[in-house]
């Protein structure tokens, strides 16, 4: 009981101690791990095992926030956030320990069509480079369009432009099977759809890669 409590004290001054001086990356991974070591914490307690072993055990996988930040996943990001600079593509890491990329019209995709433009492709080449070097990677990518057009129109087309990026990555190097796509159509508007920017902004794709913890 003793050790249950330590872990739980311990798992709460983590998470208190996010609340200033540590990165984004620092306080997800940190939020995660002491969350993680309140669940291994009580599994160990309830399984008649030792609380501090459970605890250690929840930090780690906690910690993933249901992906693993390695440093490779920190190194990828900053690649990217260098190689997207004045781009207009927005790098992030997500609560769930995602990188993720939302990569407007303007750089991905023309109007109405899913071919890659030429200011996508030195983006993506990067980002292969970056898989390529992570067998553990899980790769999400989402199409979206504009409220231009019908449905029967903007599904499959949302679908046909993360099927594009995909198949681009693909003929790079990275294997095909970290893949999934999705297309979302124009059910997920990040801005207005009455304005031109606002339509521009709609038209994307979002990248999504996790890092699973390793078998």
């Amino acid at each position: 009981m003793k050790k249950f409590v330590l872990a739980t004290a311990a798992a709460a001054i983590v998470l208190s101690g996010c609340a200033g001086g540590m990165t984004d990356t620092q306080r997800n991974t940190a939020i995660g791990a002491g969350g993680g070591a309140l669940a291994g914490a009580a599994i160990g307690g309830v399984a008649g095992g030792k609380a501090g072993t459970g605890a250690a055990i929840g930090a780690l996988a906690g910690a993933a926030g249901g992906y693993l930040w390695s440093q490779r996943m920190e190194n990828q990001k900053r690649q990217m956030e260098a190689a997207t600079k004045g781009t207009g593509v927005a790098v992030t890491q997500t609560p769930n320990n995602e990188l993720k990329l939302a990569i407007p019209s303007d750089i991905s995709f023309d109007v109405g069509r899913s071919a890659i433009k030429p200011n996508f492709s030195p983006i993506l080449d990067q980002f292969a480079s970056g898989l390529r070097n992570n067998p553990n990677a899980d790769v999400r990518i989402i199409g979206h369009t504009d409220s231009t057009g019908t449905d029967a129109i903007n599904n499959p087309l949302s679908i046909e432009r993360a099927a594009a990026t995909r198949d681009y990555l693909v003929a790079r190097g990275v294997s095909p099977t970290a893949f999934r796509i999705e297309g979302r159509g124009s059910r997920e508007p990040v801005a207005d759809n009455n304005t031109d920017a606002g339509r521009a902004q709609n038209r994307r794709v979002e990248i999504f890669v996790g890092e699973r913890s390793p078998a």
